[in-house]
Order: C-alpha cells, then sequence, then structure tokens
C-alpha cells in the first residue's frame, strides 16, 4: 500500500488527509503543534463564500494599497520594508493581472465544487460546526463600489455562482439589524458560514478513525529525495521515515518546505486580524446580524457561530512572517461593530491574528511538484476554507492516478 504523508494539519492538511484516507491510503498527518487548526484554520471569518472569489490582481488593489500605506488601521496595509521575498511576490502579483478576469472565473468554479464535498463529509461525520445556511451579504457605502460589483457578479455568473443586487430595503429585509448609510448590496443565498476550528478538529477525529497516523508536535526539519521515495525528518533530525510520496499542505511553511524539494512555491504570509464577541446577554444576541456579511468599504466580513459567537475578520498587512495582534489593527473591527450594530455588547471580545498563504495569482497550488512523489495543496490565501475540500479531492485523485501509473 503507498504511504504517503501530508505535512500540515490546517483545514488543506486535515482535508487532504481525509480524502486519501477515504480512498484506502497509509496516512500519516504531521502537525508541529499539539492540535489540527491551531494556526490560520483558527479564527478565520468564518464563510464559505464563493461569492468573495474574485482574485485581487487588480488595479484598485494596487491603488487602495498605495493611499492606505501612511494609515496604521487601513484594510489593506502594505510595509515599506523591502525583502527579496515581498518584491518578488509583488513582482509576479502584477504580472498575474492580465489573467485577473479568468482566475476570479476559475475560483468561482473551485469554491461552488467545494460545498458538495464539505458538506457531505460533515453529515457523514457528524461535524457540528455550527453551520448556517443563511446566506452572505455584500453592502457598499457607495455607487461606485455598488456598480463595480456588478462587474465581479458577471464574472461569478460565468463560474456558476448566482448573486442578485439588493436595494437598501431588501438589505434590510435581509438582515433587520444592520445600521447604517449604505447604497446598495448583493446578495448570495447559496453561500454559508460555519467554524472553521470546529470543522476541522472534527474532521481530524474522523481521519484517526479512518486509521490515518496522526502525528502532533512534530516539526518537520528536513526533506530529501531518497532511492525514489521522499524522507522527512522531524525534531532535532534523529527521527526520520521513508514515504513513497508526501503532499505539503503546511501554509506559510510551504515555500520553505517546497525548496528543500527543488521547488519554488512562492507562497507570501498576509496577516489577517479577527475578533470574536461574546453575545452573552439576551440584548446582544438579538442585536446581532444572523446572515453573513461583507463591507465593500471596510473589507471586512462577518459571520454568526451559533447563538453567542459573532466573528468579524479581515484586513491584509504585508508584514513577512509577524503574527503579532496589534491594537491599532483590532481596533476597527470593534469599531465595526459599534457602529453596524450597536445594540450588540463589545465588553467581551477575543482577538486573533493568522497569516493567510497566498501565491501571487490568488489560485492555490494543486498538483504535483518537479520530483516524482511530491504533491502540494497550499496557497489558498483567504479562501482556504472555501476551497479545500475541492482541492484536497483533486490532490487526491491526482496523487492516486499517479501512483497507479508508476507501478
Amino acid at each position: 500500500m503507498t504511504r504517503v504523508a501530508v505535512l500540515g494539519a490546517g483545514i488543506t492538511g486535515v482535508t487532504t488527509a481525509y480524502a486519501l484516507a477515504k480512498r484506502g491510503v497509509n496516512v500519516t498527518l504531521i502537525e508541529r503543534h499539539r492540535y489540527a487548526a491551531m494556526e490560520t484554520s483558527y479564527a478565520n471569518g468564518g464563510q464559505l463564500s464563493a461569492s468573495h472569489a474574485e482574485v485581487w490582481n487588480h488595479k484598485a488593489t494596487i491603488l487602495n494599497a498605495l493611499k492606505w500605506m501612511a494609515r496604521r488601521d487601513a484594510p489593506l496595509l502594505l510595509h515599506p520594508w523591502p525583502s527579496w521575498h515581498k518584491l518578488s511576490w509583488f513582482a509576479q502579483f502584477l504580472a498575474a493581472m492580465p489573467a485577473y478576469e479568468r482566475n476570479t472565473i476559475a475560483t468561482a468554479r473551485l469554491a461552488i465544487a467545494a460545498r458538495a464535498h464539505l458538506f457531505a463529509w460533515a453529515q457523514e461525520e457528524h461535524i457540528d460546526f455550527d453551520h448556517r445556511r443563511a446566506g452572505i451579504l455584500h453592502v457598499y457605502r457607495d455607487q461606485r463600489g455598488f456598480e463595480r460589483a456588478a462587474g465581479v457578479s458577471r464574472l461569478l455568473a460565468q463560474g456558476g455562482l448566482e448573486r442578485r443586487a439588493v436595494t437598501r430595503q431588501e438589505m434590510r429585509a435581509i438582515e433587520p439589524t444592520l445600521q447604517g448609510d449604505f447604497y446598495g448590496g448583493y446578495y448570495t443565498d447559496s453561500d454559508s458560514t460555519g467554524d472553521i476550528h470546529k470543522f476541522t478538529s472534527g474532521l481530524a477525529d474522523a481521519c484517526l478513525r479512518l486509521g490515518v497516523a496522526c502525528r502532533y508536535g512534530a516539526q518537520v526539519t528536513a526533506l530529501a529525495r531518497e532511492h525514489g521515495k521522499v524522507r522527512i525528518s522531524v525534531g532535532a533530525g534523529e527521527d526520520s521515515t521513508l514515504f513513497d510520496a508526501v503532499v505539503i499542505c503546511a501554509g506559510t511553511a510551504s515555500r520553505a518546505m517546497a525548496a528543500m524539494l527543488g521547488d519554488h512555491v512562492n507562497v507570501y504570509p498576509v496577516k489577517g486580524y479577527s475578533i470574536t464577541v461574546q453575545l452573552d446577554d439576551a440584548a446582544s444576541r438579538a442585536a446581532a446580524p444572523k446572515v453573513s456579511l461583507l463591507d465593500d468599504a471596510t473589507k471586512l466580513v462577518s459571520s454568526r457561530l451559533g447563538e453567542d459567537r459573532l466573528r468579524v475578520a479581515g484586513t491584509a498587512e504585508f508584514n513577512g512572517f509577524n503574527d503579532d495582534i496589534r491594537a491599532d489593527r483590532i481596533r476597527p473591527l470593534v469599531r465595526w461593530v459599534e457602529q453596524c450594530f450597536p445594540g450588540v455588547n463589545t465588553r467581551k471580545v477575543i482577538p486573533w491574528a493568522g497569516l493567510r498563504p497566498m501565491l501571487p495569482d490568488m489560485l492555490p497550488k494543486v498538483g504535483p511538484g518537479k520530483a516524482p512523489g511530491v504533491y502540494y495543496n497550499t496557497g489558498h490565501g483567504h479562501l482556504g476554507w472555501t476551497l479545500a475540500a475541492a482541492t484536497a479531492e483533486m490532490v487526491a485523485e491526482v496523487l492516486l492516478s499517479s501512483s497507479a501509473a508508476n507501478r
């Protein structure tokens, strides 16, 4: 039987291990933390959002980044200090701009395909992850943003996603608790939300039941091709094992791991922040939104997780491998809740920051590397929760097909 190591137990690693195990593969899941889903898959915005499939390779992103550089609380913060990694990433980002439309359509298709797998797995494994199928409402504060969204909607429609324009009055009917001056919105009733940490942890338990060997607290220190196999060393290096194949799902660590195996996977860590507002009183629970939102002006998203939690997340910070939680980056998230949902008590707020693994063209790397037996499922950026179930199925199919061909 083919022995496969999956590196990383975030959402992409756990879904990959599960997809392989369901196909009868002998899988070892290796994770440096003591538990699954302890980094970027811990407290994200919660949205399973095909409607958020637009890639960022657009002139509007560049203009906003330049405009906001002097603002410490900017939705997109580009630190000016140069590094070769940052410069090379942005050069490739600019080079991918002509593919903006094609990549947006491809991402929407992938997001729609992922839904069926994720929902089926949750049902089969009895995973409670606070799943809420109430749709996602994108809100726009001015005519310019609303009209630009019409163009994005046409691209999403080419990818198979239906989202409809709604008036201010219709927005109030969809989410009555929302306060503020908005021009209009777009509503995608097929999108949903859920707790990524709960889902990933539940699926990791399912992996154990399927026979996956889960090695937590194991830091990968070296990867090498050896006699047609892949040798993986953990810890100080005394502990090393040969596998027939490896799938690298290691988020922002994927770039360094790929380099050990002769591949260039230019993942950059783009920091995002979230807050979890504890809705401990009845008034807060009544005043908090039930429908998931994306505010285009602030680039913030919200998701209701169960009855007693409101997750608000967003911002993008290009600052290397820095996961510090900064008060000046958290404050706008709290202020957004207080302005849009003034009846919510923000006395108890839990802040969090995570590093999204982004590739310059905003598409994940899914499939084989240069050397036989090396595969990737990484670089999902801000859409890991949305896309992971589909890319896990894709890489599992490719790996098994290659293994069968090489027998």
